[in-house]
């Protein structure tokens, strides 16, 4: 059994207005751009697709994109989406589930620090593996995670501030950094909510560095083709709050 988290039907009809950042033009075009132009022509397979953020408009660019999703109340705001029938989704868990032909995926993706969802490693390395079986040879595995700012913490310490956003959401963010792990507590005052009412929700993960990705990419037969700090492809450096990883089935 994954230790992913199952978004309920709550959480899935809030995700997109709840994420709206992410689905701006300007956080969305370039992630869309450079899938695109890795993609090759598809087909594609996106693990943790969701609500179809990136999905719907891969297929509008003309890809073939089919998915693996382990909630179904996500699913099923997809498929009320217009195009959201139109691709084929499947509910497993992403470091298992199969979907197509085995080694027929131009390109698998993985985006929004969604391999952090899966909270222990040997289901990380899984996943990994999972997305190589669908690889046709050449084929790429994209995967976008966050850099940990652990530096945050004062010295002993476990808790950081992650974002403040005006006073209407506000994360704080739980790490041990014995095993990687992170809890991120969050706190959101809705605009149509009564004065003082604070809606609460928390997320478990687990973190890995860059140099830990590399590795289990390669236990599964893949090879780093390029790293950068942002899907309009600004360098990865030390200032990096995000790596945006492409690895090479061979």
């Amino acid at each position: 059994m994954t230790s992913s988290e199952v978004w309920d039907a709550e959480t899935a009809a809030r995700y997109d207005a709840d994420s709206a950042e992410m689905f701006a033009p300007d956080v969305l075009d370039p992630a869309v751009d450079l899938l695109v132009g890795l993609a090759e022509g598809g087909p594609v397979v996106e693990f943790a697709i969701g609500t179809g953020r990136i999905a719907l408009p891969l297929r509008e660019r003309g890809l073939e994109v089919r998915g693996i999703e382990l909630s179904t109340p996500m699913v099923e705001q997809l498929r009320a989406k217009p195009g959201g029938r139109e691709i084929e989704v499947t509910v497993g868990d992403m470091a298992t589930q199969r979907v197509g032909a085995p080694g027929s995926a131009a390109l698998v993706v993985l985006v929004w620090n969604s391999l952090s969802n899966l909270c222990t490693q040997d289901e990380q390395v899984a996943c990994f593996a999972n997305a190589a079986a669908h690889l046709r040879p050449g084929g790429r595995f994209v995967v976008e995670l966050w850099i940990p700012e652990i530096d945050r913490l004062s010295a002993g310490g476990r808790v950081a501030l992650a974002t403040a956003e005006l006073g209407d959401h506000i994360v704080l963010d739980e790490f041990d950094v014995a095993t990687q792990s992170c809890v991120s507590h969050h706190y959101r005052h809705d605009p149509d909510a009564p004065p003082g009412t604070v809606r609460y929700g928390t997320g478990r993960f687990r973190y890995a560095w860059p140099a830990e990705l590399d590795l289990m990419a390669r236990l599964a037969g893949l090879t780093l083709e390029a790293r950068h700090g942002s899907w309009d492809r600004a360098p990865f450096d030390h200032t990096s709050t995000s790596a945006i990883s492409v690895w090479r089935s061979a």
